[in-house]
């Protein structure tokens, strides 16, 4: 029987089992040539295809091939030292920047952007032109002078008295427009140069004439503006009730927006004109007109969040910015400069 003190350690994997050298045969050893490994809470060996969720069982897991037993223990791995003197290379990485694209002329022509009218809205305007028409009454045609001319636009009827065959009002129901030297009403699409020519337009509409006009003068009027961005789309709505959509317009540039809303019912309007944050897709953006609102949507040219509605704004806040930081320098400056007096008179 051998001495325990004469038995060497088998340092094969997954024997560990004292041997005597001089009983040492080709089959003595059952251990695993391969690696172990260890993926997704699995346990094995890479020499065969058992595997386990256990730890202990698999320590347990029986050698899959026989050898001599090996008394020499293997060579510890050299721990890594690092050299102070050598510092780690840091890896920056830098987002590619998105080139964006020229910003466009402001003076660029504003395009006038065909709006999708409610038919809710044209019902009541055609209510309220009714009502409009039947609420004046007929001014005292004893008060009115023979002669008077007609005060509806483009018509040239004069009155000729009570009873009189006065023939109907053929007028302009619209306004006259003056845009880029040409000459229109915006009832009807006759465009001319000349204004002499512009004021002999026959009307496009019949009706009653007018001998006594009512001095009111056109007022403008404010309305409530929101915004809001979703994605492509910058969506604006214009918080208006009773304006004419025919009348009305919305037009639109790469960088520029112009709106204006006519109130007939009190005889107002609504004009705003800004230059916008971003560029915008004019083809693609679109205007919808319904009986409480005005909804501009505007297709984005880029795909950039937009931090205001105006561009005025935005340089104004960043004007802003640099004059606060500059402010804040020069605090900072004349607190460090500054020394405390101290009384020495105690001493």
């Amino acid at each position: 029987m051998c001495d325990d003190s004469n038995l060497l350690l088998c340092y094969n994997r997954g024997c560990a089992v004292k041997f005597d050298q001089i009983n040492n045969l080709e089959d003595s050893c059952v251990y695993h040539p391969g690696d172990p490994f260890f993926h997704d809470a699995y346990k094995g060996w890479s020499c065969c295809k058992k595997k386990c969720t256990d730890f202990t069982e698999f320590l347990n897991i029986k050698g899959c091939t026989k050898g001599y037993h090996n008394g020499k223990k293997p060579k510890e791995p050299e721990k890594y030292v690092p050299d102070k003197n050598i510092k780690d290379d840091v890896i920056e990485y830098h987002a590619p920047k998105q080139v964006s694209l020229p910003r466009p002329s402001a003076s660029l022509p504003l395009e006038n952007i065909k709006p999708t009218i409610s038919s809710t809205l044209i019902q009541q305007m055609a209510s309220t032109t009714i009502s409009n028409t039947n609420g004046k009454e007929a001014n005292s045609l004893t008060d009115i002078s023979i002669g008077t001319m007609c005060k509806n636009n483009g018509c040239k009827q004069a009155y000729e008295g009570a009873g009189k065959g006065n023939l109907s009002c053929n007028h302009h129901p619209g306004i006259p427009i003056f845009h880029e030297g040409m000459k229109y009403w915006s009832c009807c699409n006759k465009k001319t140069s000349d204004f002499n020519a512009f004021l002999e337009q026959v009307g496009c509409s019949q009706g009653d004439h007018c001998w006594i006009k009512e001095t009111k003068t056109q007022g403008h009027t404010n309305c409530r503006l929101d915004w809001h961005q979703t994605g492509p789309w910058v969506v604006i709505s214009i918080f208006a009730k009773k304006y004419d959509p025919n009348i009305s317009f919305v037009k639109l540039s790469p960088v520029k927006l112009a709106v204006e809303l006519y109130f007939p019912s009190d005889n107002s309007v609504f004009s705003k004109t800004m230059e916008l944050y971003g560029i915008v897709d004019v083809n693609t953006s679109c205007v919808s007109m319904l009986p409480t609102k005005v909804e501009i949507k505007l297709k984005k040219a880029e795909p950039v969040s937009w931090g205001t509605l105006e561009y005025r704004n935005y340089k104004s806040l960043n004007s802003t910015n640099q004059s606060t930081k500059s402010e804040t320098n020069v605090e900072n400056e004349t607190s460090n400069n500054s020394v405390e007096s101290v009384d020495l008179g105690d001493l």
